[in-house]
């Protein structure tokens, strides 16, 4: 048996044990995927545990995406131009890391013209700056082809805005920074949450989406809750939205393959949607 996991603090709430269950049951591996609350401060422990456990690999969730980097033996160039990883392999006993973020990222924001106005991105961690690499590179549908757009100015938005200046600095990306509260632009294409805001157990996300022309999407990286605040209000002013399955799906599907050798059967992807937001797929797996 192929087993592999995902770690995180807290991880109670992660689908991605359904996701990769769902795919290896229409595939017949001989595998499975579960999840592992790892503390902070056993993070490197866990990690380095890995092999010994026999364990193919681990997704890595809030809020270890950075943290991780200093506890692998190699790093995937993609991944360490990120400066965050979501994916560890393991490979003849090393642990190598991968970020399929950006990867789930540009499926999701395939067709979305940015050309426009700005793209906002909340957050300075992990999953924001797979966010702003997403962006930078342009947009890519998986069956549309390359479909890249203009690198548009981006402003991220954290709470330290220091950090956001940090994170367009590492991905070499154009744009400014500003603190939370700061009112969205009136130009805003595109707007993603890039923060646990608004997820089950965590604060809400207080953001003003008055400014945001009728033609902006807002894109919510959060999928617990799926339906999140930010979206039903964004939805209810009639603008375009992406809900954060849209990302874990495609970042799932490449981390699978890299975990079990196989590509994903995105051919049930319907399906498997259908499995995800149903009220049971939020009972705890084992």
């Amino acid at each position: 048996m192929r087993s592999a996991g995902v770690i995180g603090w807290p991880v109670a709430h992660s689908r991605s044990p359904l996701i990769h269950r769902f795919w290896l049951a229409k595939l017949g591996i001989d595998g499975d995927y579960g999840r592992f609350p790892v503390h902070p401060d056993g993070l490197r422990d866990a990690l380095r545990a890995l092999p010994a456990l026999g364990l193919a690999g681990v997704n890595v969730t809030v809020p270890h995406k950075v943290a991780a980097l200093a506890h692998l033996d190699r790093v995937d160039p993609a991944a360490a131009r990120v400066g965050a990883v979501n994916t560890v392999v393991v490979a003849d006993g090393a642990l190598v890391g991968h970020n399929t973020d950006v990867d789930g990222v540009i499926e999701a924001l395939a067709g979305i013209d940015r050309s426009a106005g700005r793209t906002v991105v909340l957050g300075a961690g992990g999953a924001a700056r797979a966010v702003v690499a997403a962006v930078h590179q342009g947009v890519r549908g998986r069956d549309a082809g390359d479909v890249r757009g203009r690198r548009g100015e981006v402003l991220v938005l954290n709470r330290d805005p220091t950090r956001g200046a940090a994170v367009l600095a590492d991905l070499g990306t154009a744009g400014t920074t500003g603190p939370l509260d700061t009112p969205l632009p009136a130009d805003t294409v595109l707007l993603v949450n890039a923060t646990s805001l608004g997820m089950t157990g965590a604060p809400p996300l207080a953001i003003d989406l008055t400014p945001l022309p009728p033609t902006a999407t807002v894109f919510d990286l959060v999928y617990a809750p799926l339906e999140t605040p930010l979206l039903a209000t964004a939805r209810a002013r009639g603008l375009r939205t992406v809900d954060g399955l849209a990302m874990l799906i495609g970042q799932a599907a490449a981390a699978f393959a890299r975990f079990y050798g196989a590509a994903a059967p995105r051919e049930h992807d319907a399906e498997l949607r259908a499995l995800l937001v149903a009220p049971t797929s939020t009972k705890p797996l084992v």
